[in-house]
Order: C-alpha cells, then structure tokens, then sequence
C-alpha cells in the first residue's frame, strides 16, 4: 500500500465547526487500496458512539457534500467519516478518476471494517451516508452487508442506471447500448496507445446559455466558490473517458429487495434525478413511489418540496433534512 499525502490544513469547501473535534485517518479495502478520511467527533464524547460512513457525490471530494454531511451528524452526536473512494481525491488507487461498481461498493465496506475496529466506535451501532451517485453504491452496500445497521442515500443516482439508459432511459435501445461499448472499446485502444488515459471533462465551463437547467445547478456547485475544490473530478477534468465502463452491465441495486436493515432514500421534488430514488424504492419495496413521500415497513422515500438536485449538496438552499436523518439513525443504531 503506497503511502498517502493527506493535507493537514482545513481546506474544505464549508467552515469548521467548533463542536466536533477533526483529524484525518486511513483504511485499506479488500483490494489493498489505502482510503484517506476526515474523521469527525462530537466534542466532550464519552464511551462507544454510533458511527456514520459518509461519500460522494460522485466525482466530488470528501471536502464537499460528504464532509458537510460528516460533520453535521457529528455535532448531532455520532463519530462519523467521510471518505474520498478508490482512485480520487487524497485516496490512493492508480490509475487516477476511475470507477467501479464493484471496488466503490467496497469503499464503504472498508469504511464499516474501519469502524467495527476503530476504539471510539460501537460496532452494532455502524450506519453509511451514500450521497448522488455514491447513494446507489450505499443501496449497494446494505444489500452485501449486515453491519450496516441504517442506510441513507440523499439525492441518489443509480450509477448503473443511468450509463445504461442515458437519463430519462433516452438512451435505452439495443441498437444505442451497443453503440456506446463501441465508443469505449475504440478509446481503450487509443489510451492504451497513447499510454494515457483520456479525461471526460468535469462540470461543463464555460457553461453554454443553452445548457438544460440541472447543468446551470451542477456548475453553481462545482464551478464557483460556492462548491470549487481542487482535488474533485466535477470541479475540474472529470472521470477517464473508459471510467465508467463496467457500470454497463452491472447492475447496482439487482439486490436491493433483500435488505433487511432500515433504508432511507431523501430526494428533492425538482430533481432531475428523483426517479432515481423513486425506482430504488420500488426495487426494495414493490411499490411504485411517484413523487410523493412513501413508506413501507422499514424502507422510507422522503421528497423535499421544491428542492433541486444540487440543492441536497450543502446548505446554500437550506433544505438538507439534518433532522430527518439523525432522527433516522437514532431509532436505528441504538
């Protein structure tokens, strides 16, 4: 495991809080892959906490959404860590800005092995944060994992999903899938030529007057002070263009149905993504979910009115349902 550069000052995309103690620690996953983390503990804590695995969005940085998260939990009394996965940010994993269905899924498995040893941390009390497309790979996790007492995916993308279909399923013909593994056998071959890997680009810049709204969103975020961070792919040149390969015919939540442990999906009623959530609900449930809050036994769909889908990324918008979700975890990890 190659030995990791972790910057020691605050650099984070919101401020410190003055109620939780921050310093940064490292995990291996079952790859060998070495994971840096920004750990954060309530101040004046005693005994064993319940703790919180928090990642993504993704191709963002724990210095993002999943730190803010992280630290907010913190304050409400959990030991919570956010993570930077495999091959991004301050995380170890050559070559840089890939992906994986399989090793990110695995990110938070480490994370759950991280705590279940970690001195501070009470190992029946473990819950995970998953946020954008870091929520499908959370979904994913509980489905592998029992240790994970209590799951929430904010803002979910079903990573699988939508590489296969395209968004709004625009892409979802045989004819267009075959189309894209073409594309990406061709780029293989010239990366590997070439000995680089070519980058897909981040957040579009400049961004276009034309550009669908949820783009105009993703760039308030990624391209302005507001969510700009120098170590995330959205912010600057994005994923390899091969990055994504693999999601084609993996499927992320085939197994969803059979999670045992409480799962909340938290989506925002202007989100181009909501369907998302709304189809990860109905793969764990058998219900349709359209738009509205839904519940089934311990599985529940919470739709923020008049939220975006960036607007779940911090707390310009002021609608992250803190509240909701360390209500959540305190009925759960207990």
């Amino acid at each position: 495991m190659s030995t990791l550069n972790l910057t020691q000052e605050w650099d984070k995309t919101f401020p410190k809080s003055e109620r939780v103690n921050h310093c940064k620690v490292t995990f291996h996953n079952r790859y060998g892959i070495e994971l840096a983390a920004d750990m954060y503990v309530p101040k004046d804590a005693e005994g064993k906490l319940p703790a919180i695995a928090v990642s993504g969005p993704f191709g963002a940085v724990k210095e993002q959404s999943s730190g803010l998260y992280a630290q907010h939990m913190a304050e409400r009394g959990f030991l919570t860590v956010a993570f930077d996965p495999s091959f991004t940010g301050e995380s170890g994993g050559e070559p840089r800005r890939m992906a994986s269905p399989d090793i990110n899924t695995e990110d938070f498995l480490a994370a759950v092995d991280f705590l279940s040893t970690c001195d501070r941390v009470d190992p029946s009390r473990i819950g995970i944060i998953g946020i954008c497309g870091f929520g499908g790979m959370a979904v994913n996790a509980a489905a592998l994992d029992p240790r994970i007492k209590a799951t929430v995916a904010s803002t979910m993308y079903d990573m699988s999903k939508v590489n296969v279909e395209g968004y709004f399923a625009s892409e979802d013909t045989p004819a267009q899938r075959m189309e894209k593994r073409k594309a990406l056998a061709a780029q293989r071959t010239e990366d590997y030529r070439n000995g680089t890997y070519q980058r897909a680009g981040g957040v579009v810049d400049p961004l276009p007057e034309d550009a669908p709204w949820f783009v105009k969103d993703y760039y308030a975020y990624y391209k302005t002070p507001r969510g700009y961070h120098a170590r995330s792919g959205n912010s600057n040149d994005g994923w390899n263009v091969i990055g994504c390969q693999s999601f084609l015919n993996q499927p992320l939540l085939c197994w969803a149905q059979e999670i045992e442990n409480p799962v909340l999906l938290i989506h925002g009623e202007k989100a181009h993504s909501r369907y998302f959530s709304e189809y990860a609900f109905e793969r764990m449930t058998g219900i349709p979910a359209e738009g509205v809050n839904a519940r089934a036994g311990n599985k529940e769909l919470l739709i923020i009115p008049g939220a975006s889908h960036v607007d779940l990324y911090d707390d310009v918008a002021g609608v992250i349902p803190y509240d909701k979700m360390e209500s959540f975890f305190k009925e759960n990890l207990k």
